[in-house]
């Protein structure tokens, strides 16, 4: 028998599965991304060069960034930008807090019926988001506090999905380590702070990113609780810009707002990716 001719075929046929493989990533590729590429070549047209394609151009030879500027003069862009990220660090600082304390409360303290508990804290999962938005509405309107920061944050400082992420996560540290802990005199707080945090940090990463992405597109809620422009996020900015800004017609400057609403996020998730990686992988393996 000829290894040597059999070791050679087995090469192609792997070289061969290798470059069909990235061929239909790399189609794959260009499907998700030409969007993005349309959105920003768009953005780059004028307003009267966009109109007076009859065909769409893949590609501008007059470019410019009059679009951007218009942006941010022609409506309240800047202000909906810094909403946003109020109403975005604020959520996300305030649930970490609470996730991290329930998390932790789940995976390592001892209380009577507290498998229970967490049976019935993970049921809240059923519960459809409308029957909860409505609830919130309602307790939000009857504290006064419609068209407020304290409205648009405090239904979002807690999630039942991150809370059992970060309580699987929190299981992984050995429980010796904890008993351990507790023989040398540190606190539940301590034992946190120092301990459990820092080996969890990939999983808080991806969470904090996640919970960033989702303030920064939540349209739904912010639109039902406000309707002061004062207090509008970039999601429903958008719809602001679009009626009262640029017009209908406009496409090219509302792409334009539509790059600068989403460049935040994008850069966040390249910077972040590799952690967030690790962090789901790790959310999902116990042991």
């Amino acid at each position: 028998m000829d290894y040597s001719k059999i070791e050679k075929n087995a090469k192609i046929r792997k070289t061969i599965f290798q470059a069909i493989t990235y061929i239909l990533l790399t189609f794959w590729a260009v499907i998700v991304l030409f969007p993005f590429y349309w959105m920003i070549l768009t953005s780059i047209k004028s307003y009267s060069a966009y109109n007076s394609e009859f065909i769409p151009k893949f590609f501008t030879l007059e470019p410019t960034l009059q679009n951007y500027a218009d942006a941010f003069t022609a409506v309240s862009l800047g202000k909906y930008l810094a909403n946003t990220a109020i109403f975005t660090i604020a959520t996300t600082a305030i649930m970490l807090v609470v996730i991290t304390l329930a998390a932790f409360a789940f995976a390592r303290l001892d209380f009577k019926g507290r498998n229970l508990l967490f049976v019935l804290f993970l049921s809240l999962m059923m519960i459809p988001n409308e029957l909860v938005i409505i609830t919130n509405y309602v307790t939000i309107t009857n504290l006064d506090m419609r068209n407020t920061f304290q409205g648009l944050i405090l239904p979002s400082v807690t999630s039942v999905f991150y809370i059992y992420l970060l309580k699987e996560n929190f299981e992984q540290v050995p429980d010796s380590m904890y008993y351990a802990a507790k023989v040398d005199g540190t606190s539940d707080l301590k034992y946190l702070l120092k301990v459990l945090i820092p080996l969890s940090k990939p999983t808080l990463i991806t969470i904090t990113i996640l919970k960033v992405i989702e303030c920064w597109n939540s349209y739904v809620w912010p639109r039902l609780i406000t309707d002061d422009e004062n207090y509008y996020l970039v999601s429903n900015g958008i719809q602001e810009i679009r009626e009262n800004g640029f017009g209908r017609e406009n496409i090219p400057a509302m792409m334009a707002a539509v790059v600068v609403i989403s460049l935040p996020l994008i850069i966040l998730f390249l910077v972040f990716r590799k952690q967030v990686m690790e962090g789901v992988s790790r959310g999902g393996t116990k042991g």
